[in-house]
């Protein structure tokens, strides 16, 4: 998600910029209602194929089968007294992870004490395991499969903050100045990947990587525009360009665009990619249609 574009770099050796490649095979596009607040900002597979869709400011968690049926399955109580930062609204849902057993875990913002990180079980109510800065604005999820802790990207505070489920101990785990915003909106995305934290920056447009261990971070790919959230393809990385209406794919010292506003695309806030196949939802925050798109990435 993003306020405005800025394009600043760091100093980093820029990833080099490709044509874009033709559209993949034909994409399934599936509507939301906007009507009723149906913006998808981030998305979670369940093993039938079916996709978990947080609805940014309704508090609703959807799930769209794979025959395109559309349910919500969740709903996080919207306080009468929230003011999530900038934004201005009384609620934000950000990124959405499933653990194995089902559970999902999901951000949440609020401007209040609601502010925090969620367990959404199936046949309960929601509940926060852990409370997370007001001032904030919670973003990216992502989970340990080592430890099970989640991690939680907050885009305003530079922080990335490990959180235990279990015990509700919150470790503020990687912080400066490679995840700073640059007037908007800073760590975003985040993914566990190959022994590392990976995290977005939207407003400068990179991709930095934490070693697990403890290694100082590191950016290994810039000038890819307000990057939201992506997903790995193998060793490629696959991410949404929200404002630009266009998923891209990194690999190595090259970007290329795969799908593009002709593909449908109202800015795309998140991907999720299981074997070859490709989720986008797209928020339309800023014009068009919100819908879920789903194809096959070659």
């Amino acid at each position: 998600m993003r306020i405005k574009q800025i394009g600043v770099a760091l100093a980093a050796a820029a990833v080099l910029a490709v044509p874009a490649a033709p559209a993949q095979a034909a994409a399934r596009i599936i509507p939301l209602d906007l009507s009723a607040g149906q913006q998808p900002e981030n998305i979670a597979l369940e093993p039938d194929g079916s996709a978990d869709l947080t609805f940014a400011y309704t508090g609703e968690i959807g799930r769209v089968t794979p025959g395109g049926r559309i349910g919500v399955i969740a709903r996080i109580p919207v306080p009468a007294d929230g003011d999530v930062p900038v934004v201005h609204r009384k609620l934000f849902l950000g990124g959405l992870v499933r653990a194995p057993g089902g559970d999902l875990y999901v951000a949440v913002s609020t401007g209040t004490a609601a502010t925090g990180l969620y367990r959404v079980r199936p046949g309960a109510a929601p509940v926060q395991v852990a409370a997370l800065p007001p001032s904030g604005f919670q973003n990216g999820v992502a989970r340990d499969p080592a430890s099970g802790d989640i991690f939680v990207a907050d885009s305003f505070g530079s922080v990335v903050r490990r959180v235990s489920p279990r015990t509700g101990q919150v470790t503020d785990w990687a912080t400066g100045a490679l995840l700073a915003p640059a007037g908007g909106f800073g760590a975003n995305g985040v993914k566990v990947h190959d022994g590392a934290l990976w995290v977005s920056n939207l407003d400068r447009g990179t991709l930095v990587r934490f070693s697990l261990s403890g290694a100082p971070g590191r950016v290994v790919a810039s000038g890819l525009g307000p990057v939201d959230d992506f997903a790995f393809h193998g060793e490629d990385v696959v991410a949404a360009v929200n404002q630009e209406n266009r998923v891209i794919t990194v690999s190595g010292d090259r970007v290329r665009t795969i799908l593009s506003i002709s593909d449908g695309l109202a800015n795309p806030t998140s991907v999720a990619v299981r074997g070859d196949t490709l989720y986008v939802a797209d928020s339309a925050y800023f014009g068009g249609s919100p819908n879920l798109l789903r194809t096959r990435l070659k």
